[in-house]
């Protein structure tokens, strides 16, 4: 009888387990398909479209919205490497889409596109040009497919190094470039982010921050910027906002995609794995990424600078911008924001590209 009793008792407690499974299942369903609905683009002029198309000989991801044709389209590189824009595009970019289309990719080995290629296959075509080369055929198909004679080039992070060689390469395919979190020289961006950290540190008293960052130091200094040295020295920046402004975590990126109405759970999961297939492969490249010495840009030129930006620290871009010949520049401070200004701030996002750029889109 008392095992009886205590196998019905644990039948109770595990069904009750299952139902409160279910319902979280059932909850976070629903959660996705209000993002879903609310993406949802209804004008009769609009567009709204995913698909894979053939980009430097494998399948990628193009995700394009908008709630007019007829407006400038965007196309937007993403950051990372392998960090696409498309599984939190839900937090910022709906109000941009009235005043322009936007297009969005996974570049190769990131996001969706991940799982559309061998990644060993992937993994020995991991180059810069070759990025470069992808960018360049997306804007031409991108023209094509949408009827668009010139595209405005605008991209983040990881995604300005790739871009701003494309848009020197072929400016013909672009009214302007719009730079958020630009990168212009690797090695300055490591020495400032590193100095703030310290900096930071030392005021807060850190001393577990002190002795990781003292593990590295002198840094970058003359050694390599390895994979172990760049997690050190990008974390203890970051905590101290130097990712999102005045926060030490960015769960509402990190977690976003999880809402995300274009990705599954098995594609959530495919951007960590090509973080790991792109990274190593990239950072010998990356780091000597030195954009510094060029002094004359084809198109108009606007950047996006986060005033707390201490992942691609700002005064470097601030510095290059106001040396460089070009038709048109312009530097946007994001006072509110860090290397997220997108995010950070959507509202001045949104009214710096109708102020700025979409005047170049004619």
């Amino acid at each position: 009888m008392k095992r009886t009793m205590l196998s019905i008792l644990g039948w109770l407690i595990m069904a009750g387990v299952g139902a409160q499974e279910h319902d979280g299942a059932r909850l976070y369903a629903e959660a996705r398909a209000a993002v879903q609905d609310l993406q949802r683009i209804v004008a009769p002029g609009g567009v709204q479209d995913s698909y894979t198309t053939r980009i430097g000989g494998i399948e990628q991801w193009l995700n394009v919205r908008g709630q007019d044709r007829a407006n400038p389209m965007i196309l937007f590189v993403h950051g990372g490497p392998a960090a696409p824009v498309t599984p939190t595009m839900w937090q910022f970019q709906r109000p941009i889409e009235e005043y322009f289309t936007v297009a969005n990719y996974d570049q190769r080995g990131a996001g969706k596109t991940y799982g559309e290629a061998d990644p060993e296959t992937v993994g020995k075509t991991i180059r810069i040009a070759r990025y470069v080369d992808d960018l360049l055929e997306v804007a031409e198909h991108l023209r094509q497919r949408y009827g668009q004679r010139k595209l405005v080039l605008m991209a983040h992070s990881w995604g300005t190094i790739p871009a701003l060689a494309a848009a020197r390469k072929r400016p013909d395919l672009f009214h302007a470039y719009v730079g958020i979190g630009q990168v212009i020289s690797v090695r300055e961006n490591e020495r400032i982010g590193f100095d703030y950290a310290q900096d930071q540190a030392r005021m807060h008293g850190n001393q577990e921050a002190l002795r990781e960052l003292q593990s590295i130091a002198p840094y970058p200094g003359d050694q390599p910027i390895t994979r172990e040295r760049i997690i050190v020295a990008r974390k203890w920046p970051q905590h101290y906002g130097g990712l999102s402004a005045f926060r030490s975590s960015s769960t509402y990126y990190f977690n976003g995609p999880l809402l995300s109405p274009d990705y599954d759970a098995r594609q959530v999961k495919a951007i960590d794995a090509g973080s790991l297939l792109t990274l190593g492969r990239l950072l010998p490249e990356f780091v000597q990424v030195d954009y510094s010495k060029v002094d004359t840009f084809p198109i108009p030129v606007v950047m996006f600078l986060g005033r707390h930006d201490y992942t691609t620290p700002t005064a470097p871009t601030e510095a290059w911008l106001k040396q460089l010949k070009a038709p048109s520049k312009q530097a946007v401070w994001f006072e509110r924001s860090a290397h997220m200004a997108p995010w950070e701030e959507p509202g001045k996002t949104l009214v710096s590209l109708l102020q700025y750029v979409r005047p170049l889109a004619q």
